[in-house]
């Protein structure tokens, strides 16, 4: 009570109002310390890699983008006009906005994340967002198990040594799935086709082993049906 009576007579002074003014400023701009602090903080986490860029990640774009065959310089760590203009062909290829920054959308499309944590099966996170992205896109209205099969064949080609060894490098693979280069490719992996990416990294292949798939309601590819069929789920077949 006393203190609440002193506080009442300190405002009502000259010199106690200007101590209310002071220390509400205090509040004020400490509380803008904090905000800009937390701010740049994030701002930092989320930086991303663009022309003048140096570091490891700059190394680990180009390194991918040499494997999927756009740029031919130097993996250099430096993230020059060459690198720059590879990130843009790169984006055009795959239907996403073409600025040549290497942002969050670009990694993942890339097969790439900055400071990705491996997930089950030595695969990153990022990787299973690329095999689910083409799962959502090559298997959309197919069943869950046909769902699984697709991804089980992009895993089959990463084993094989007929094809590049990495999901990114066989799901961008020129002419491997139609579905890159189309409007199907805009859609976004829902819960199932995740689910689905995961149980086939996870070990489920209910292609049997399979290399191809196709429907033959809409291919007239005489070299795709002239492969030895090993399963039929759904709309596809799936192909030695």
């Amino acid at each position: 009570m006393k203190a609440s009576c002193t506080l009442n007579k300190l405002i009502t002074t000259p010199a106690g109002k200007s101590f209310c003014i002071l220390l509400c400023l205090t509040i004020i701009i400490s509380i803008a310390s904090v905000v800009k602090i937390d701010t740049e903080k994030n701002e930092a986490m989320e930086v991303l890699s663009k022309l003048g860029s140096r570091g490891d990640e700059v190394r680990r774009i180009q390194k991918k983008l040499k494997q999927l065959g756009f740029f031919d310089g130097t993996v250099d760590g430096i993230y020059g006009v060459k690198t720059q203009r590879a990130v843009r062909q790169f984006q055009k290829s795959v239907g996403i906005t073409a600025d040549g920054v290497a942002g969050k959308k670009t990694l993942l499309y890339m097969g790439l994340s900055s400071g990705d944590s491996s997930a089950t099966g030595g695969y990153s996170s990022s990787d299973v967002y690329l095999l689910a992205k083409v799962i959502a896109a090559e298997a959309r209205g197919e069943s869950y198990t046909g769902q699984v099969a697709v991804g089980a064949v992009v895993l089959n080609r990463v084993d094989s040594s007929s094809f590049p060894d990495t999901i990114s490098g066989v799901v961008y693979q020129k002419g491997a799935f139609s579905a890159v280069t189309d409007s199907n490719w805009s859609v976004s992996p829902d819960s199932s086709s995740r689910k689905a990416a995961q149980d086939a990294i996870n070990g489920w292949d209910p292609s049997g082993g399979a290399l191809y798939y196709y429907n033959p309601a809409k291919t007239s590819n005489q070299w795709i049906r002239k492969r030895p069929v090993i399963t039929t789920i759904g709309k596809h077949l799936f192909c030695k």
